[in-house]
């Protein structure tokens, strides 16, 4: 065969050099129609085993190594880490997902790659699957990281608190101190976290030392990955309202609500378990839109645009925006020099009196966000169904009477057969043991009690044979014993074999969950000891830190250890998963 003619061939082959072409010969080639049209099959053939063995290459070579570290509090972090899990399979990187305490310092020394996705809740606190990480970060004997780490930070946080993403922050600029090699600075995202998550997402993979380093990139199907959830928070399903009734006396200082919802037609994909959280999409109260639009001097029938399209003022109040927060964006926005804890949306256009347009005014306002509640059902008991425990929130702001939006969307202004979006928020770390012999110990006072509801009717049905002990307790057994019929129910049955009331305000020595952890110490103990789990459920920065101490100074006392000795104990619970907190 002469040198032409093999570089006609050659030329056919380079044209057609994908698994889906088919080779033809150009008719001016030496051969008659018979021969033209074998060579034609068999040089088809050739090309489509060999691009069919290229494209195995790339899809069986790896990616490069990457570790994706979350700490999450309510969840939201963990979903994200599954999420970017997956995208960086089509960046080419194989990643692999770690609760942040599930490694310590010195492990990052072995990892060339990292990306760390943190909350902040409290005063500023990581979250409890972060807090063993994040103190051996902080401490003087923390070992230096080596350049070759190169990490990004995404944290989420709430702006009208404090300290704003500070779990995050603390993490970035403790690691770069310790000489590891930021790609990107510290991306911090507010409640609505969605667009900036999403914008640090895309950029980490663009820097130079992760596009330099990228391996095969694989396609988004050929991933493995969980399924995405038919309802989410942003496509929630449309539940109906059952009933709402008061679980408070008459003369109690607070009103205490038990929900209950329909779930008909969600089927599995609204399916959830005992320790989960449902999300719940409310409505603002139309008296305070119109008490906004007439101190901001606006009709509500301003259109205003949004990335979703165009609404007007009035609807866009009422249903997406959120009419209570003022941070620090919104005072930039509005070109107002003030603090933003001193004022709601109201105080600003009525005392500082600024002079608005109604679009201006919209976009320094904060996108109004679902509410998550802890689930106070047994989904075995209540089949179809999820029920909440719900405290109305009232209180006063510069002589005013305030109130929160959706626990009195829920109390005062929702009614039975209603519609309402909702998606459940699955907890990976606050489910009842699968042992259903081992000792459980809850407490939650005030609304703290709704995930044991649900805990104990779940035992209930699952004829468990643990036993279980109960601290509850509020201001006055008289006016606020929640759920009174069912737990005295429970403790005659057997089901509750020991129960713990605290009443802070009927005796003269106000009585809380934890004096009564102190004093039944001994006790207590030996049911750890037994090989109990403790749950604990409510307010973070005062009743869990304080419930958490008492724990703490009985271990110690009773067990006969120093403080180091306590840390180790805990430690050893938690690593158990024998110590879980659900706290807000």
């Amino acid at each position: 065969m002469n040198d032409s003619l093999i570089d006609q061939l050659s030329s056919v082959m380079n044209a057609s050099a994908d698994s889906s072409s088919v080779v033809e010969l150009p008719e001016e080639a030496p051969f008659d129609a018979e021969q033209r049209q074998w060579l034609n099959g068999l040089l088809t053939g050739i090309n489509a085993i060999a691009a069919a063995a290229a494209k195995g290459a790339m899809e069986d070579a790896p990616g490069t190594p990457l570790t994706v570290l979350y700490g999450s509090q309510s969840g939201n972090c963990e979903v994200l880490s599954k999420d970017l899990k997956k995208f960086a399979a089509t960046q080419g990187f194989e990643a692999e997902i770690i609760e942040l305490d599930d490694i310590t310092p010195a492990d990052l020394a072995t990892i060339s790659h990292a990306v760390i996705l943190c909350s902040t809740f409290g005063e500023g606190e990581p979250p409890d699957n972060a807090k063993h990480f994040y103190t051996a970060l902080m401490a003087d004997d923390a070992p230096q990281l080596p350049a070759s780490l190169s990490f990004s930070v995404c944290g989420l946080g709430d702006s009208s608190y404090t300290h704003f993403n500070r779990a995050a922050q603390d993490i970035y600029s403790r690691m770069v101190e310790l000489g590891a090699t930021p790609c990107l600075e510290w991306v911090c995202c507010d409640v609505a976290f969605e667009d900036d998550y999403a914008a640090w997402k895309e950029a980490v993979f663009q820097t130079e030392v992760f596009a330099s380093a990228a391996g095969a990139a694989a396609s988004p199907s050929a991933t493995e990955s969980e399924p995405e959830p038919k309802f989410s928070k942003n496509t929630p399903f449309i539940a109906t309202l059952i009933d709402t009734h008061n679980l408070s006396g008459q003369e109690s200082a607070k009103r205490v609500n038990h929900i209950e919802i329909s779930l008909a037609g969600g089927g599995e994909d609204m399916a959830y378990q005992v320790g989960d959280a449902l999300g719940v999409w409310p409505m603002n109260c139309a008296t305070e839109v119109s008490e906004i639009l007439a101190a901001g001097g606006f009709t509500g029938k301003e259109l205003i645009e949004q990335k979703s399209g165009r609404a007007t003022l009035r609807v866009l109040l009422q249903t997406k925006l959120d009419i209570h927060t003022v941070n620090a964006k919104a005072l930039a926005t509005w070109g107002i020099d003030a603090s933003p804890e001193e004022y709601q949306v109201i105080d600003v256009l009525s005392r500082l009196k600024p002079t608005l347009d109604a679009q201006t005014f919209a976009d320094g306002l904060r996108v109004l966000q679902p509410r998550l509640y802890s689930i106070a059902s047994s989904p075995n008991k209540h089949p179809g169904e999820v029920h909440l425990t719900v405290g109305e929130v009232h209180y006063e702001l510069h002589s005013k009477k305030r109130k929160g939006v959706a626990s009195t969307w829920f109390g005062e202004r929702l009614a039975a057969g209603a519609s309402l979006g909702v998606y459940v928020q699955p907890s990976a770390h606050f489910h009842i043991t699968q042992n259903d012999s081992a000792p459980v110990i809850m407490i939650g006072p005030g609304t703290g009690i709704a995930p044991f509801r649900a805990f104990l009717e779940e035992r209930e049905v699952r004829a468990a044979g643990g036993q279980n002990w109960l601290f509850f307790g509020d201001q006055h057994e008289a006016q606020d014993y929640l759920y009174q019929e069912e737990i005295q129910a429970w403790q005659e049955s057997g089901l509750l074999t020991n129960l713990s009331l605290a009443w802070s305000r009927d005796t003269a020595q106000k009585v809380y969950v934890q004096t009564l952890i102190k004093q039944r110490g001994q006790e207590f103990y030996e049911w750890l000891q037994s090989g109990a789990y403790i749950y604990i459920c409510g307010d973070a920065s005062r009743m869990a830190a304080d419930v958490d101490a008492a724990i703490r100074d009985v271990i110690g006392e009773h067990g006969g250890m120093d403080e180091t000795g306590v840390q180790d104990y805990m430690d050893k619970l938690s690593a158990e998963h024998r110590y879980q907190r659900d706290v807000y």
